[in-house]
């Protein structure tokens, strides 16, 4: 469901604009893995490079494309954020119309950094889709599983981490990813949580298809509300922003 509501957004930002420039756009999707956006999005007919860091997951990537028929269309290159300096356009009009950066903030060593690495390879007016894990997430989850003391250690931590044994480096709350986006130079057009509500439902209750698309409407509508989505966006187990270079 997080993929869907994802895709519903950066697929249509992909239409608007592809409409506007009269093309198909020029795609950097940083860490983008096996390509569960890559290849969509080359299917729609724009031109994607991913840049990734595992030589394994690229490998995949090309296999997926290929059975997919848009080979020709992905460019796979080993790397990360710090590799974005080598991507840096000649002229500004010919970087990239969009930059996808999903799941890549919360370990890389800045997310300043990162995020400004990425402004230097947008054209001017470039978007950007980020996707970060949400922090008030783990602690709903955490206290409703008993863990009080992680859950506490999750809300006034200042990376948003539950514990030491805690995977993830860094979880973003919605005011730090506006103000990491703000001192980039973006301007956020969209922002809404995803996941609001599935993490926390239990399995038994998705038995059916009927069940889990209910579950997606109401995470749908919630993301949406035009009173509500604000306060139950903060709650998502991910934070999705779209963003314009200003």
């Amino acid at each position: 469901m997080r993929r869907q509501a994802i895709w519903v957004a950066v697929g249509d930002l992909a239409r608007r604009r592809q409409a506007e420039l009269g093309r198909p756009l020029r795609v950097l999707d940083l860490g983008g893995g096996t390509g569960g956006l890559a290849v969509p999005l080359a299917e729609l007919g724009h031109d994607i490079t991913v840049v990734d860091p595992s030589p394994d997951a690229l490998a995949a990537l090309e296999r997926r494309a290929a059975e997919s028929g848009v080979g020709e269309r992905i460019t796979a290159r080993q790397g990360d954020a710090d590799s974005l300096g080598d991507m840096v356009p000649q002229r500004p009009q010919e970087g990239f119309d969009l930059v996808c950066c999903h799941g890549v903030l919360e370990v890389v060593d800045d997310p300043a950094a990162a995020l400004a690495a990425v402004a230097t390879v947008l054209t001017p007016g470039g978007h950007l889709s980020l996707l970060v894990a949400g922090r008030l997430a783990v602690v709903l989850a955490k206290t409703l599983a008993g863990d009080f003391s992680q859950a506490l250690e999750a809300l006034t931590s200042t990376e948003g981490r539950w514990g030491r044994t805690d995977p993830l480096p860094r979880r973003f709350d919605l005011d730090q990813l506006t103000s990491l986006l703000d001192q980039a130079g973006f301007v956020t057009e969209q922002l809404h949580g995803v996941r609001l509500f599935s993490d926390l439902v239990p399995s038994g209750t998705l038995d059916t298809a009927d069940d889990r698309q209910a579950l997606s409407e109401l995470e749908q509508a919630a993301a949406t509300h035009p009173h509500y989505a604000e306060i139950l966006g903060s709650l998502g187990a991910g934070l999705h922003a779209l963003a314009r270079l200003g």
